[in-house]
């Protein structure tokens, strides 16, 4: 029997895509463009291949976070992975692999899986070189349990800190965007499709410049300013680190909503710029087309509306891109040879990812790949890399051998996923233990400090609530120590959760609850302060500022973060980090830009 011209791997990779597409029916190519989310919706595990083979029976693009949604480890999630691709595989009638695609903007977002610093953090490192370090052990993490492709970098430039997602960002700074979101594409891709990780430019184009900061609201904004500033750092990562995925944006611009835009994605992206790789859709953007912006009269209309603005596959789920497309293509309201040319770009990147010789991953290697002592020294040494030192009047820091007695104050000093942006697992799950071994800073403190040194610790407040109850334990802990280490900021969270993240916009800077009363009551006992700021945005600081010697901004700087900030407050390392944004002085001072 002659071997099918797509399954023989010394055909090219466009020959091999051309003669599978000539053999798919309809039903099947239309499945190639859509995703199946193995959480979505059904009790706290993963859905079994069992309960969604109807779905996959005529094969599917994408299988969404697999080890992304529910707290399993490496070797489970690989061996889940597993049992969908073989039932793909093994049991569909052309046998096509899923592209497998995770979170993993501060790292894979997975239970066990490293977590290095927050974006804006990394940005703040201004050292392309260890953010491709960074990026290429997170590929081979994400590799391991059987993903091919990450929904990151986040290239939106930073120009409202209102808005809650500002902490994914790399920052307001097109250069600089550019520059670390190029090299965090070539560390996450590597040098070979077959071994690498598709990374996912988002959100295209200038999400982050919303109306009054909120998530999903429209964006006003000239031609001009809109390539000059927001396309420039997407253009750099496509031309120059071939990047080979693009998310759209959710909201509109002049009216338009961007997945309705084949200006953008089809024009700009492919005819201007050359790109070749895949648009996916940010999830439920299609649907979105009916249920937020109204263009869209049904879930056909706004899959025709996606197909002719660019968009390739439909994530999370099949909403659109199932039924309602098929609807259209039956009916001729789209031409069959639009999605021919959407099918055949996917089974080609599908090939060159080596998914049809090597579909499988070893659920007993992956284990052993998850966040090793090589991991968590580059986490350590990211982190270190991207504190920044704001305020040091009089040299308070670091603290010497003449300080005999510390205290720790604040609601971030005991808390280990206040060291955790959003897009991390556990805050992105409302988890209240981390998924990966991770020193406070109070432990790291009293790690550090030497016996002789008595350590009072208080929390003082929480991050959010207003109560001031525990205000009087930690003003005394103050006043009985030599020092004040003041550890304040934000809770990153997700959909209600938290005080910073995706949908967690703010109309105001100012710290969050009654942090601000707790740092002003410290400072009133006398007793010097050093504030260290674990937050996701950049807070006004005005009164900080004028009256606190000492101020350390360390983001949410990941699993070694605490480790980290112990080491600039004691002095065994020195803070090398830069502003990546500008700092408001006042609740109100807002959007404004260095530049």
């Amino acid at each position: 029997m002659t071997t099918a011209a797509y399954r023989d791997a010394s055909n090219p990779v466009e020959v091999r895509a051309r003669d599978l597409l000539s053999r798919m029916s309809l039903e099947e190519k239309v499945a190639q463009m859509t995703s199946v989310w193995l959480g979505s919706g059904l009790g706290e595990k993963p859905r079994s291949v069992d309960e969604i083979k109807p779905m996959l029976r005529e094969g599917i693009g994408q299988l969404s976070r697999v080890v992304g949604t529910y707290p399993i480890g490496p070797a489970q999630g690989a061996a889940l992975a597993n049992e969908f691709q073989r039932f793909l595989v093994e049991e569909t009638r052309l046998g096509i692999p899923a592209i497998v695609h995770e979170e993993c903007l501060p790292g894979l977002m997975a239970h066990g899986a490293t977590a290095f610093p927050q974006a804006i953090g990394l940005a703040c490192t201004f050292d392309p070189p260890l953010v491709e370090r960074v990026t290429t052990r997170i590929r081979g993490q994400m590799r391991a349990v059987g993903a091919h492709q990450g929904l990151a970098p986040v290239l939106d430039v930073a120009r409202d800190p209102r808005w809650g997602r500002i902490e994914e960002t790399l920052g307001e700074d097109p250069y600089l965007v550019a520059r670390v979101g190029a090299a965090y594409v070539r560390g996450l891709q590597g040098d070979d499709p077959r071994r690498g990780v598709l990374a996912t430019l988002k959100h295209f184009a200038a999400y982050a410049f919303s109306e009054g900061g909120r998530n999903l609201a429209p964006v006003h904004v000239g031609p001009r300013e809109l390539r000059e500033v927001f396309f420039f750092p997407f253009e750099v990562a496509i031309r120059e680190a071939g990047a080979a995925s693009v998310m759209n944006a959710y909201q509109e611009i002049d009216g338009v909503p961007v997945a309705a835009s084949r200006e953008l994605l089809t024009e700009v992206l492919r005819e201007e710029w050359g790109f070749e790789g895949l648009v996916v859709a940010d999830y439920f953007a299609i649907e979105f087309l009916r249920t937020l912006h109204r263009v869209a009269e049904d879930n056909e209309h706004a899959a025709v509306l996606a197909v002719e603005a660019g968009i390739d596959v439909e994530l999370p789920d099949r909403k659109c891109y199932a039924e309602p497309l098929l609807a259209a293509l039956r009916s001729g309201r789209l031409p069959e040879e639009s999605v021919d040319t959407i099918v055949a770009r996917i089974l080609e990147w599908k090939l060159r990812l080596g998914l049809f010789e090597h579909p499988y991953v070893d659920p007993d290697e992956a284990a052993s790949l998850f966040d090793t002592p090589e991991d968590r020294a580059l986490a350590l040494e990211a982190a270190r890399r991207s504190i920044v030192l704001l305020r040091n009047e009089g040299g308070i820091l670091p603290l010497g051998p003449e300080v005999r007695s510390v205290a720790v104050v604040g609601p971030n000093a005991h808390r280990a996923t206040a060291l955790f942006g959003d897009y991390h697992f556990s805050n992105q799950l409302g988890l209240e233990e981390p998924s990966v071994h991770t020193p406070t800073v109070l432990e790291a403190i009293r790690a550090l400090l030497p016996d002789t040194t008595h350590l009072r610790f208080a929390p003082g407040c929480s991050v959010e609530e207003v109560s001031r109850d525990g205000f009087e334990r930690a003003v005394d802990a103050a006043r009985a120590s030599d020092v004040a280490i003041v550890v304040l900021g934000d809770q990153s969270g997700l959909l209600g959760r938290g005080t910073v993240g995706e949908h967690r916009d703010s109309d105001s800077l100012a710290l969050p609850g009654v942090q601000e009363e707790l740092l002003r009551a410290i400072h009133a006992t006398g007793t010097p302060v050093v504030l260290v700021l674990l937050a996701g945005r950049p807070h006004a600081m005005e009164w900080a500022a004028e009256n606190v010697p000492a101020i350390v901004e360390a983001w949410f700087p990941g699993e070694e973060g605490g480790s980290a900030v112990a080491e600039v407050l004691l002095g065994a390392c020195n803070p090398s980090g830069k502003l990546c944004v500008t700092i408001p002085r006042r609740p109100g001072h807002e959007p404004l830009t260095y530049n």
